[in-house]
């Protein structure tokens, strides 16, 4: 049984990894995926291998004309809207060197466009019965990281937007949550670590629980599930899909008590 049989979704940043990843996990749930993104050459390469499911919409997110035209061609592709999956994000991020410009791009990628894109499919949501959001968190939103300002910001002002959203939109029927990922293996693992995924879990083994980053496909499957009815009572939610990371200490997995009783 395809538990989004003939519904129609949106996925922002589906040319990243992690993005392909939920739009394949959708689609194999039965939807029909609008994949917005910036990245054509990905973006179509993404829809020619999901074929007459999904479609391509170059989309950036700062932009509200363009928001307006992928929720268009989504009403036009799938003639209806049930799922928004907001994960287009920067990572532009300098500390406390980042300059004015820097956060207000984070904010307009990493939050604004998130709230726009969730502005313009409400309607379309509230005239079929309702839908699911699935916002971008991070683990970042918790904790502090050396050298990380504006990128946490901005994942933690999503968390709460998620909660707000979710009691506005209930009456609407549309649920909206959010996930939070560890560290997972990503463009940007990909890129600094120089495409060594061993090297990757080795760094971050100490910080999760289960010794490795997660796949993109872990990721969309948590997606997955707070898109279908199989969610129907969590809405205002916080998924952390993130191998333990956002439950273990600073003693991580040292036992300090042993140390002094040492």
């Amino acid at each position: 049984m395809l538990l989004l049989e003939n519904k129609g979704a949106i996925v922002t940043g589906a040319s990243t990894l992690i993005g392909a990843a939920v739009a394949r996990a959708l689609v194999g749930q039965g939807a029909k995926v609008v994949l917005a993104d910036v990245d054509a050459d990905k973006g179509e390469k993404l829809a020619g291998e999901l074929g007459g499911k999904a479609v391509f919409v170059k989309t950036d997110v700062c932009a509200d004309e363009q928001i307006d035209g992928a929720v268009a061609s989504a009403m036009k592709f799938c003639g209806r809207i049930d799922v928004l999956v907001n994960i287009a994000a920067a990572y532009v991020d300098n500390g406390p060197a980042s300059p004015r410009e820097d956060w207000l791009k984070s904010f307009d990628i990493n939050l604004f466009g998130a709230v726009m894109f969730l502005r313009a499919v409400r309607p379309h949501m509230a005239a079929v019965g309702g839908g699911a959001v699935v916002n971008f968190g991070s683990t970042s939103a918790h904790v502090a990281q050396a050298g990380r300002w504006t990128y946490p910001a901005t994942k933690a002002a999503m968390l709460q937007f998620t909660r707000s959203a979710a009691l506005d939109l209930a009456a609407d029927g549309i649920r909206v949550n959010a996930v939070s990922p560890g560290w997972t293996w990503s463009g940007i693992l990909d890129l600094i670590s120089g495409g060594d995924l061993e090297k990757t879990n080795r760094v971050a083994a100490p910080f999760h629980m289960l010794k490795r980053v997660a796949t993109p496909e872990e990721v969309a499957n948590a997606v997955t599930f707070l898109c279908t009815p199989q969610s129907s009572f969590i809405t205002g939610a916080n998924l952390p899909v993130d191998g333990g990371y956002s439950a273990m200490g600073p003693e991580q997995m040292l036992s300090p008590i042993a140390q002094l009783m040492g």
